[in-house]
């Protein structure tokens, strides 16, 4: 039925009561013919334990070649568990998307097919593809707004969000239509999808597009994109707005670089250990202070690019658990071994055991390693 949105038909998965694992997939290719490449963004690919016992991973998958379009684009996960080099489980999967355009991507879903306590990592191939017939870009979504439910407490396991846009078709109709949100971390990796079923839309007609969702407060924003049978629109990133909380401030400030002996630093070598320090202040705004809070502090190192078309790319992610004891300041330090020469930018977070934020994202600070 136009003019209407059909209920949500999915929400694939909902993860903030779920234990994260590292995949240890590598960057993988596939090419069909001396023109194709399809190729896997491991630096994006997220494993992790559902609810009901299952391992899923989610990730992107990212179709290179700048003229054609790929379908049919096949996955293969293989778990294993920590004492094996055999995996316990291979499973096959698609992407979310039928059809990728060129020089865009989709994102994917596997999940084992059996809940298994011994699965630890996964490891994913992308096993084939085909060439697929041209598809338009005649129709549009747009994003009028977006907000976040305030929140009472940090201990809440997840957040409302409100989004309203619209879908305006082109010139021919289209039907089999669907508006995908993949929401992604401040690592980038993809932790939750939605979905928006349409259907059938005619010619120039508007649709108004409306989403009530419970998402994992690790969700920074979310990649808006949309496919119907023969046309589709590109991805759109949407940064997810703070949540309102007005229990505690905690902020992030002073982010070193050091030796092991407590020199500041910089500019480094490779293959010396370098400590990344920071001070991290929490003040509560009420009287109800609690004895103790939890917190982990995460920093993530990122490669500069000198081509402002290629996003900067993921060197390293450390973390370290600490708590505060009521109205007071910590030190937290992670140390890291650079590997290689070149321009780094240092990122730093701070988030509670159940990974919601607890404060804004720390200064940025850049780093030469020679």
């Amino acid at each position: 039925m136009r003019n209407s949105i059909f209920s949500i038909v999915f929400t694939l998965f909902l993860i903030s009561f779920l234990i994260p694992f590292s995949p240890v997939s590598s960057q993988e290719y596939v090419d069909t013919n001396s023109q194709l490449s399809v190729s896997l963004n491991s630096q994006t690919t997220f494993v992790y334990t559902d609810s009901e016992g299952y391992t899923v991973v989610v990730g992107l998958i990212e179709n290179d070649d700048p003229l054609s379009f790929v379908t049919n684009v096949v996955i293969r996960a293989n778990f294993f568990d920590d004492f094996n080099s055999n995996p316990l489980e291979i499973t096959e999967g698609k992407t979310i998307l039928n059809v990728i355009p060129p020089n865009d991507k989709s994102p994917f879903i596997i999940r084992s097919e059996t809940p298994n306590i011994d699965i630890s990592e996964a490891s994913v191939l992308i096993l084939d593809f085909d060439t697929s017939t041209s598809m338009k870009n005649s129709f549009i979504v747009s994003v009028n707004n977006v907000l976040l439910e305030p929140i009472s407490s940090l201990s809440d396991s997840a957040y409302t969000l409100l989004f309203s846009g619209e879908l305006q078709n082109g010139n021919i109709p289209i039907s089999e239509t669907s508006v995908y949100f993949a929401f992604y971390d401040v690592f980038e990796r993809i932790i939750q999808i939605s979905t928006i079923e349409i259907g059938d839309v005619e010619i120039n007609e508007k649709i108004s597009l409306d989403l009530i969702e419970k998402i994992n407060p690790s969700a920074v924003g979310f990649l808006i994109f949309s496919e119907s049978d023969n046309s589709y629109y590109p991805f759109v990133n949407v940064k997810i707005p703070l949540p309102q909380i007005s229990t505690k401030s905690i902020i992030i400030s002073d982010v070193v670089i050091t030796d092991t002996l407590g020199n500041k630093l910089s500019e480094i070598k490779t293959d010396l250990t370098t400590k990344i320090k920071s001070k991290i202040l929490i003040q509560f705004t009420t009287d109800n202070i609690s004895d103790e809070t939890p917190y982990t502090y995460y920093v993530q190192i990122k490669e500069s690019s000198s081509n402002v078309d290629i996003p900067p790319s993921i060197e390293y992610v450390g973390k370290y658990d600490g708590q505060f004891m009521g109205n007071t300041f910590e030190l937290p330090s992670i140390d890291w071994v650079p590997e290689k020469k070149g321009l780094f930018f240092i990122e730093t977070f701070i988030w509670d055991r159940n990974n919601v934020p607890l404060a804004d994202q720390g200064p940025f600070v850049l780093l030469l390693v020679n």
